[in-house]
């Protein structure tokens, strides 16, 4: 049973009476827990509505063309309490954070809804029978992170007694043909190298429901003080790791038309080995997991310079950027340099002094970062600097401090760009639509 809030007026439901502080008891025959519920019983064409007003139930039905909004609201987006993650997991970056910042940077979510509704991950400890049953029943695809499919070694590597069973869900699920995208976060002398080879060769089994792996490597901060003695991949274990992945993507290939596995582009920069061209990924079906977003960016570059036409030359300005895909963003721009003559564009390293200097991808360089390494250089008409930097919907960096602090600090100002290469070329060109 869930309380309306609001009825969207000349809605579905706004002609059939319904009203603010309802509560929504059944749809089709069907109670309703929460949006993957209310989504899925309110796209058919008739929907039977059980409601309760002061203490009395009441039932009103609804034609509506499919798919249609019925009009209601609630609290939530979810209906619910978003789930919070059970487990203690040895490579967690949020057990990895410094105290003081905002709590909502601390908050580990592990929601299955938000799987389906917005493609977050979930390790499936925080669901029941009755929540596969579910999955299956309204063929929902979801996205799993699993690490491991030692049972043992998932229980370890998320101190959580049940993570190893909670496996039996992923191949309830395949054999039931739900679409699964799947995640590894791999870290040295745990589930890389024998343990690696054990998870992909029963990755196997779920073919062809599999759809896609990300295997992405473990992030070490400074703030590891009595947590699991993790260490960093390096250029060696790195290439190992490419060539492990290889392997089962020839095999998968071969056997199933599809690569299915694809390594995270640190990888590939850590092992300082070229990135592959886009038909090796396939469409991208892992880009979020930063699975071929470089790829992505310098092809998008690539045909962004066939086409420009700047007309604000000369022009300077500078990129700030993690130190892991400083030289690759450094070697787009000598493109369009040599392309466009009176156009300078540095391209910057910034050190995570924050974090630590393992730390070395951009989505997480901060402002103080930025100020410290940036202050009294010349950093021509536009600091660039990428979207991911920043707090969805907010002009906050992670450490809280605001663009426009930044901005007052350098004496510049500050464009955010997106992974994008055709915006990429745009920034450094200044050109502004």
């Amino acid at each position: 049973m869930v309380t309306i809030t609001g009825v969207v007026k000349g809605s579905p439901a706004d002609r059939t009476g319904i009203a603010d502080g309802d509560k929504l008891v059944s749809m089709n025959g069907h109670a309703v827990r929460d949006v993957l519920d209310y989504m899925f019983y309110a796209a058919e064409t008739q929907v039977e509505l059980v409601l309760e007003r002061g203490g009395e139930m009441f039932t009103c039905t609804i034609d509506k063309d499919e798919y249609d909004d019925l009009g209601l609201e609630f609290e939530s987006f979810l209906m619910d309490k978003k789930l919070s993650c059970r487990n203690q997991c040895v490579f967690c970056f949020i057990d990895q954070m410094p105290p003081g910042m905002r709590e909502t940077l601390y908050f580990k979510d592990d929601d299955a809804r938000l799987s389906f509704l917005q493609g977050n991950y979930v390790t499936l400890t925080n669901m029941s029978q009755a929540d596969i049953d579910r999955i299956i029943r309204m063929k929902l695809n979801i996205n799993v992170s699993v690490h491991t499919t030692n049972p043992e070694l998932r229980c370890k590597m998320m101190n959580n007694r049940f993570a190893g069973e909670k496996l039996d869900y992923l191949w309830q699920m395949a054999r039931a043909g739900i679409q699964l995208n799947c995640q590894i976060v791999l870290c040295p002398t745990l589930n890389d190298g024998e343990e690696l080879r054990r998870t992909l060769t029963d990755f196997g089994r779920m073919m062809p429901h599999l759809q896609s792996v990300a295997v992405v490597p473990v992030g070490l901060s400074k703030y590891r003080e009595g947590l699991y003695p993790l260490v960093p991949f390096t250029k060696e274990t790195a290439a190992q790791t490419l060539e492990l992945i290889a392997e089962f993507q020839e095999k998968f290939l071969a056997e199933f038309g599809t690569r299915t596995v694809f390594p995270s582009d640190e990888f590939f920069l850590l092992a300082q080995q070229e990135l592959p061209d886009a038909a090796y990924y396939e469409g991208y079906p892992q880009y979020e997991n930063g699975v071929g977003m470089l790829r992505s960016l310098a092809d998008e570059f690539e045909a962004a310079l066939a086409d420009a036409e700047p007309d604000r030359l000369p022009r300077t300005c500078t990129i700030a950027t993690g130190c892991s895909p400083c030289a690759f963003l450094r070697s787009l721009i000598e493109r369009a340099e040599e392309q466009w003559e009176g156009l300078t564009c540095s391209v910057i390293p910034i050190r995570n002094d924050f974090f630590g200097e393992s730390i070395t991808v951009t989505g997480l360089i901060t402002g103080q970062d930025l100020i410290a390494q940036l202050q009294g250089r010349d950093l021509g008409e536009e600091l660039l600097l990428s979207s991911s930097m920043i707090r969805r919907d907010s002009d906050v960096f992670l450490d809280d401090v605001t663009i426009g602090e930044v901005e007052q600090a350098l004496q510049t100002k500050i464009r955010l760009v997106p992974n994008d290469g055709y915006e990429l070329l745009d920034a450094v060109l200044g050109i502004t639509y």
